[in-house]
């Protein structure tokens, strides 16, 4: 009968140290959910990083096209200002209001 109690014991402790391990231990349930997070930050990343690889890749396949000019016109006109011959180039600047300097001295009239 003693040794059934012993058994008995040590099977529940058994039980309380498997326990233990699996909610706190290393690899345990808390592990767990902190790994689950980082693949879905990492899923987001892999969209969003995907979504842009996608962009350049069309951009490349624009370029390398038989009607690529028009492609690398329009990057030449916008990104490196270039004109063609015989167009005329206008630049309008907008003009700030003049505001007076807030540092400058006054002159005070003399006696």
């Amino acid at each position: 009968m003693r040794a059934l109690r012993i058994v008995a014991l040590l099977l529940v402790l058994l039980l309380a140290w498997l326990q233990y391990r699996l909610w706190f231990g290393h690899g345990g349930a808390g592990d767990v959910a902190d790994l689950q997070k980082q693949v879905q930050q990492q899923e987001r990343d892999n969209s969003g990083l995907q979504q842009r690889n996608d962009a350049l890749a069309a951009e490349v396949k624009d370029l390398k096209s038989a009607d690529g000019g028009a492609a690398v016109e329009e990057r030449a006109r916008s990104e490196l200002g270039m004109i063609k011959p015989g167009e005329t180039f206008y630049r309008i600047v907008e003009q700030r209001p003049q505001q007076p300097p807030q540092d400058a001295p006054t002159q005070e009239a003399k006696p």
